[in-house]
């Protein structure tokens, strides 16, 4: 026997094992390297549940400042916030994360003034918030509470039938109020009936869906605050005739706004696509999927909003400032001018036919011309209401008009969602597919198939 090709065989084989562990050794800890350095995952959630959204992605990322989140809480449940946390320091240097047992660091849990197991803090600066829980969207409010200087407030007017900052039904602003205290605007109602004059002091003034007419003074006093530079929006809802809660034209405001360039036209827009029945909507509710390219909405292109019970506006320059629409029912909509009828119907050779204009921003002259007013118009009140606010794009639309009236540009974007928001949430392709599929394709095949069965057994 051949000794000598024995050992040459082994020492061959011992070489290429050896070379193939040496190689899968150095592919392990470069892959182990490079997720060390460069942190990514993906996110297949129907709700994406595990990703950062755009708010979140574009404030951390422009942090000027340094940033600090401390945590207190048991050892145990600091693998919990991790998940969340990191994700957060991974998108900027600025932003550091700390984690304390209160029960291991006792007198710096008391000098912090932790008082339960797993409070947040956020700092910067001598500034510091406390993030209520460990979620994204109390974590992001806070660190817009700790960079934003300033007091930010909203005064909503009261007194002429509008929504109620604290009502809690489905028709109250409640909500509104929540989203706007989290994102640190304050909030307060004033009344231009008792005294018709809007305090300096308000950031943005809003006149939310009122069903009595302004008197003269009340509407003096908003066009003096906005045309000496204020900001304001309004939710004026079509004048409706009919039941127990008529809506009054409020024709001196209109006025107002109709010299700022938006027109508002006293009909009531009837979305006929269909589309609607998807999130079980009547054509009552508009649903808007094309927006323009105004920064209120220019991030809101794939997410469909609602708008009940809305009238139509034509949004153009004005005698004293230039408006520009910020989003349209579709084409199969009609703008009925009959708002007294118990059953509302469409004429299509008299109906203004889609798309109609329901909401427009206008930038409004002054005698400063670094300090020019500012108004969002939308034909339809109750969209921002407990009802419809947590519908799809509302909110955000919603807090994209404050941000824009007050300035805060940075703060526009889509925010986070609840983790316990399973709603579907589609474009407008999506919802056509889904009613074609549903109404028309599904409903077809099993018919077929049944005269296919019927046929073969005759």
């Amino acid at each position: 026997m051949n000794t000598n090709w024995i050992k040459t065989r082994q020492t061959q084989f011992t070489a290429y094992a050896s070379t193939y562990i040496i190689i899968v050794i150095a592919l392990l800890g470069g892959l182990n390297y490079l997720a060390q350095r460069h942190n990514k995952s993906v996110d297949l959630t129907s709700n994406k549940r595990y990703s950062l959204s755009d708010q979140t992605d574009k404030i951390v990322k422009n942090l000027k400042q340094d940033v600090k989140v401390t945590i207190f809480d048991k050892t145990e449940g600091f693998p919990k916030a991790k998940d969340l946390l990191e994700r957060y320091a991974n998108l900027s240097g600025k932003l550091t994360v700390e984690y304390i047992d209160p029960y291991k660091k006792p007198t710096v849990a008391r000098a912090a003034g932790v008082k339960t197991e797993g409070q947040i803090f956020v700092e910067s600066g001598a500034k510091k918030e406390e993030a209520r829980s460990l979620s994204e969207e109390e974590l992001t409010g806070a660190i817009i509470r700790v960079i934003k200087t300033g007091d930010r407030s909203l005064c909503a007017v009261s007194g002429s039938g509008e929504h109620t900052l604290d009502e809690q039904g489905r028709k109250g602003y409640s909500g509104i109020k929540d989203a706007l205290e989290k994102s640190n605007y304050k909030t307060r109602t004033i009344s231009l009936l008792e005294k018709p004059e809007v305090p300096k002091d308000c950031t943005v003034l809003l006149v939310g869906g009122p069903r009595f007419d302004y008197l003269e003074p009340a509407v003096n006093a908003i066009k003096t605050y906005v045309e000496a530079g204020g900001h304001a929006m309004f939710f004026l809802d079509p004048p409706l005739k009919m039941g127990k809660e008529d809506i009054r034209d409020n024709n001196e405001l209109a006025a107002a706004i109709a010299a700022w360039g938006i027109t508002l036209n006293k009909d009531l827009a009837l979305d006929t696509s269909g589309v609607g029945q998807v999130f079980g909507l009547g054509p009552e509710v508009p649903l808007v999927t094309t927006y323009s390219s105004h920064a209120i909405v220019r991030d809101l292109k794939e997410v469909a909003t609602a708008f009940p019970l809305a009238r139509t506006m034509d949004a153009k320059a004005g005698d004293k400032g230039t408006a520009e629409k910020l989003f349209s029912s579709s084409a199969n909509s009609y703008a009925t001018s009959n708002l007294s009828a118990g059953e509302i119907t469409i004429n299509p050779a008299k109906d203004k036919k889609g798309p109609l204009d329901l909401g427009a921003a206008a930038t409004i002259n002054t005698a400063d011309k670094n300090n020019p007013g500012r108004v969002v118009v939308v034909g339809s009140s109750e969209w921002a209401s407990n009802g419809f606010l947590k519908f799809n794009g509302n909110r955000d639309m919603f807090l994209n008009m404050v941000n824009w009236l007050s300035a805060d540009e940075d703060l526009i974007s889509i925010r986070p969602k609840d983790p316990e928001d399973q709603r579907l949430s589609l474009n407008k392709n999506q919802m056509s597919m889904v009613m074609w599929t549903s109404v028309i394709l599904i409903p077809g095949l099993i018919i077929l198939a049944g005269i296919s069965v019927w046929m073969r057994r005759r």
